[in-house]
This record gives C-alpha cells, sequence and structure tokens, in this order.
C-alpha cells in the first residue's frame, strides 16, 4: 500500500499507443513530506503521517508549528495533513519527501475527494424522482408524492428519500487506472473522472480491490 495527498486540476484527452482516445483527469499529486511516523510495534499499525501544499507561517498555529518541527516544516507548513495507511512500517526517513514516480502507469488505485456542494435541493434533483404531471389537472409536479401510511404504522420510516442538503461529503472511486505519470511536474493522468472539483484536495492510494489490466 502507497499514497500521496493532491490536487485536481481538470479533465483533458489524450491518445494511447494504438491511436484510441481517452478522457483522462489530471492529479497534481506531491511533492508529499513525511511529517511523522506510525508503527505497529508503537501504535499498533503502520501509517505516514503527510505534508501536501504549504500556507503562510503566520496563519498556522504553534501546535501545528511544533508537529512539524522534527520533519523541518516548521517555517513552511504544509496546507493539508492526511494520515496513508500502509501494510507494513515504513523505511522512509521523517522529512523526506514521497513524489508522484512511486506510482506506475498501468496501476489501479483509489481516488478520495469531496463532491461539489449542490445546496438544498428537491427530490427531483437530489434522487431523481419523476414528479407529477404538469397538465391535465397536475398540481404538484416536483413533489414527492406520499411519504407515509394512513393508519398502520401511522408514520414515515426512517431513511426515507426527502429534499435536503446535497453533495459537498466524501466520496471514494475505486480501481482508475493511471495512463500516464510525469514524474517531472508530479502529475498523474488517470483515465475516467475522480470526485471533486478542479482545484480540490484529493488522496490517491493503492486499489484495495486488485483489478486485472484490461
Amino acid at each position: 500500500m502507497k499514497g500521496l495527498i493532491g490536487k485536481k486540476m481538470g479533465m483533458t484527452q489524450i491518445y494511447d499507443e494504438t491511436g484510441r482516445i481517452s478522457p483522462v483527469t489530471v492529479l497534481e499529486v506531491g511533492p508529499c513530506t513525511v511529517l511523522d511516523q506510525r508503527t505497529e510495534e508503537k501504535n499498533g499499525y503502520s501509517a505516514l503521517q503527510l505534508g501536501f501544499g504549504k500556507k503562510k507561517s503566520k496563519n498556522v498555529t504553534k501546535a501545528v508549528k511544533g508537529h512539524c518541527e522534527k520533519s523541518g516544516r516548521n517555517e513552511n507548513p504544509p496546507a493539508y495533513i492526511k494520515e496513508i495507511r500502509l501494510d507494513k512500517d515504513s523505511e522512509l526517513e521523517t522529512g523526506s519527501e514521497i513524489k508522484a514516480d512511486i506510482f506506475n502507469v498501468n496501476e489501479y488505485v483509489d481516488v478520495t475527494g469531496t463532491i461539489k456542494g449542490r445546496g438544498f435541493q428537491g427530490v427531483v434533483k437530489k434522487y431523481n424522482f419523476g414528479g407529477g404531471r404538469f397538465s391535465h389537472g397536475g398540481g404538484w409536479k416536483r413533489k414527492p408524492g406520499s411519504i407515509g401510511q394512513c393508519e398502520f404504522p401511522g408514520r414515515v420510516d426512517k431513511g426515507k428519500k426527502m429534499p435536503g442538503h446535497m453533495g459537498n461529503v466524501r466520496r471514494t472511486i475505486q480501481n482508475l487506472k493511471i495512463v500516464r505519470v510525469d514524474a517531472n511536474d508530479n502529475l498523474i493522468f488517470i483515465k475516467g473522472a475522480v470526485p471533486g472539483p478542479t482545484g480540490g484536495v484529493i488522496v490517491i492510494r493503492s486499489a484495495k480491490k486488485k483489478t486485472a489490466a484490461k
């Protein structure tokens, strides 16, 4: 298992060696600094705590600065800090950098991001309900219709699809294929779409469900 923190740059198209065009998402991943380590012996699990990006020192709390001091990033603290779980203890030292070249072409990965927020939405947009009739006496159009029972149990069931907040939640898409790696600019080209808006922060990890190359 391996992983990096990155940023979604947007989507484009590239051609493979056979001339077939594919839609790809461009991710800027790394360089990520190893801020701390978790080991089986000390913590009961293996992981690396990574930092990505940078913030002005005046905008970071003393607690974060003190935590980053061991890795040498206290004067140039990272903007994002996340922990990446590993199968076994890492041999990397605190303060070392990890870049996009840890991933290879044709490797499968899982990408996690925060999807776009849509605010408060009705059931037609949120759940693709059909709504009511727009003619011949229809009087409720984009409403959900009946939501409960008449006599028994006489209440609305828990989990009923209702209007409410839509989007702005974490989502993971699994088994996405890497089609190109640009180690010089720390760019990874992923086949298909990944969650989140352009400029959104993502986490890319080795695929948990191994998929045979297609």
